[in-house]
């Protein structure tokens, strides 16, 4: 199937930016949608964004929308998630998230996760 693993996650003052990097490595031909979740401390999984991997728009949680923005690069098979202007609310493990087909039988993979946090 896919592997994935998350980079890119650390610690930011409110009001930075990071950038998250999602490898994909594996069946990537085999991939219709990438996704990026996290969990915060305390609460439950939140679906931060979704992108196809055909390069359709994506779609974001109000929470996030105007200060993220998710992208690919399919020569790399890689996804991106740009995250201005934190808060720090957004401190999370961030994981990325794929869906695909083989044959007639879906699949989900997930990365391990990375921590962003936002702190002063």
């Amino acid at each position: 199937q896919v592997q994935l693993v998350e980079s890119g996650g650390g610690l930011v003052q409110p009001g930075g930016s990071l950038r998250l990097s999602c490898a994909a490595s594996g069946s990537t031909g085999n991939m219709y949608a990438m996704r990026w979740y996290r969990r915060a401390p305390g609460k439950q999984r939140e679906l931060v964004s979704t992108i196809p991997t055909s390069g359709g728009s994506a779609d974001y949680a109000d929470s996030v929308k105007g200060r993220f923005t998710v992208s690919i690069d399919n020569a790399k098979n890689t996804m991106f998630l740009q995250m201005n202007s934190l808060k720090p609310e957004d401190t999370a493990v961030y994981y990325c998230n794929c869906l695909g087909r083989l044959g007639s039988a879906d699949f989900v993979s997930w990365g391990p996760g990375t921590q962003v946090t936002v702190s002063s």
